[in-house]
């Protein structure tokens, strides 16, 4: 997957952890996607990539997703998609425990670079 496209992966499983997806977290997508995708574009075919996931798979593909962002991003790539991250987990006002789970992958793995 392309930089792009492990984002919105990552983005999507992650709103789809605690089983609720809201219309605030709907929106922090969006708004991602017209960060990252200046142009419109098809995701039929990503989504359906996720839709065919079992929840007992998220969290590998969650991590694949996470090295193949990481493998293309910059620094400041990465901190924007965590800032993305952070804004999905809270647009409800609440962190469940799956979505604190998973941003933690992505706290473990990029912390450093954010010092």
């Amino acid at each position: 997957m392309n930089k792009t496209i492990a984002g919105y992966h990552l983005l999507m499983i992650l709103s789809a952890v605690d089983f609720r997806v809201g219309a605030q977290e709907d929106n922090v997508i969006r708004e991602y996607l017209v960060a990252e995708f200046p142009f419109r574009v098809n995701l039929d075919k990503e989504m359906e990539k996720i839709s065919r996931l079992r929840p007992d798979e998220w969290e590998a593909h969650f991590l694949k997703a996470m090295d193949d962002f990481y493998d293309d991003a910059t620094p400041e790539e990465r901190t924007s998609l965590l800032d993305f991250a952070i804004q999905l987990a809270t647009a409800d006002n609440v962190v469940t425990k799956e979505e604190n789970h998973y941003l933690n992958h992505l706290f473990r793995a990029w912390e450093p670079e954010r010092e």
